[in-house]
């Protein structure tokens, strides 16, 4: 095969695969904060507690994913799990309460993570992130000033 055909083949596959790449974002904490107050109007406490579990789970990081050992897998800027939050191609959701695609969760729009996200904390509150119970829960940073 001639160099020129291996190149136009790279060249054709980055045309497909770029334009549906995720776009990620990752946050400082008061970005998150103001967004999280003025966009989708959380208290100061919510506020708070949802920044620090964000930092806790996935570093602000709007593409974190994480596998757990159980083979399920968590999601987003919240890690907002597939078992039974959203569903993926090829694993089974239990339930997929969110009626959302992982793959949402993954973007730099936060509209989904933020909506699934509300409905794990109504279901369970804190507790159900780890990231939470063992960063945030005896306390959390105050991000009124931001």
């Amino acid at each position: 095969m001639s160099r020129f055909v291996t190149f136009t083949a790279f060249v054709a596959v980055l045309a497909v695969v770029l334009p549906t790449r995720t776009h990620a974002k990752v946050f400082s904490e008061c970005e998150l904060a103001r967004l999280l107050r003025t966009k989708y109007g959380f208290d100061k406490a919510k506020v708070n507690n949802f920044v620090c579990l964000a930092k806790a789970e996935s570093s602000l990081n709007t593409a974190s994913t994480n596998l757990n050992t159980n083979g399920s897998r968590d999601y987003g800027l919240f890690q907002i799990n597939n078992k039974y939050w959203c569903s993926t191609p090829g694993h089974k959701s239990v339930s997929n309460y969110c009626g959302v695609a992982c793959s949402a969760l993954l973007t730099d729009d936060i509209s989904a993570a933020v909506t699934c996200a509300n409905r794990v904390y109504a279901q369970q509150g804190y507790t159900a992130w780890y990231g939470w119970k063992a960063k945030c829960k005896s306390g959390v940073k105050d991000l009124s000033s931001c």
